[in-house]
């Protein structure tokens, strides 16, 4: 993902066909390490594509994408449903998250 986001912003700042070394230089500026395979691997996806058409053709695939955490399940046939424990937590008892996003 960091390696799209860096083409992006190549692209923001007008270079509509960043090369290895434009991208490597904007994940090295946040101290990122790149993985050499998945960055041509980027690269060649994108190469000669108009980044705006890319975007483009994304965001109508993005339809499918299930979203707030809705997500399909099924269950083999004859089988029980998996059911969900909305039970509230005991009083007294709480979990830390971490950095998310409403902590």
């Amino acid at each position: 993902m960091c390696y799209i986001a860096s083409d992006l912003l190549a692209a923001l700042r007008g270079n509509s066909s960043p090369s290895t070394k434009d991208i490597k230089t904007v994940v090295d500026s946040v101290d990122m390490e790149t993985d050499d395979d998945q960055l041509n691997k980027v690269i060649s996806e994108l190469n000669g594509k108009d980044i705006d058409d890319v975007i483009a053709q994304g965001v109508g695939k993005l339809g499918s994408v299930p979203a707030c955490g809705a997500v399909a399940v099924s269950a083999a046939p004859g089988s029980a449903a998996p059911a969900a424990s909305f039970a509230p937590a005991v009083a007294g008892e709480k979990k830390n998250m971490g950095f998310g996003l409403f902590d």
